[in-house]
């Protein structure tokens, strides 16, 4: 069970990870490396690196890893709103 719900948390962190890319806010234009489309792909690489890490702790029964990417998950959507909504 605890594989599935971190496996929906990806699938949302992925989404928001895309939404925040896409987004033409003036924060990301601040940061150079950002810009750059092998950047971008690599963002996205350390972002299925902490999926894979998560997964394999709840696969190995490691209860903390399931709740550290549950708080991961939760601060990376409340940076998403806060950006995606132009409250920052």
């Amino acid at each position: 069970m605890a594989i599935l719900i971190i496996f929906l948390l990806g699938v949302g962190n992925f989404a928001l990870h895309r939404a925040i890319m896409d987004c033409a806010h003036p924060l990301l234009g601040e940061i150079p490396w950002f810009t750059n489309t092998v950047s971008r792909r690599f963002s996205f690489g350390i972002e299925f690196l902490m999926l894979l890490g998560g997964l394999i702790l709840a696969a190995q029964g490691v209860a903390w890893g399931a709740l550290g990417y549950l708080a991961y998950s939760l601060l990376n959507a409340i940076s998403a709103w806060l950006i995606l909504t132009d409250r920052v």
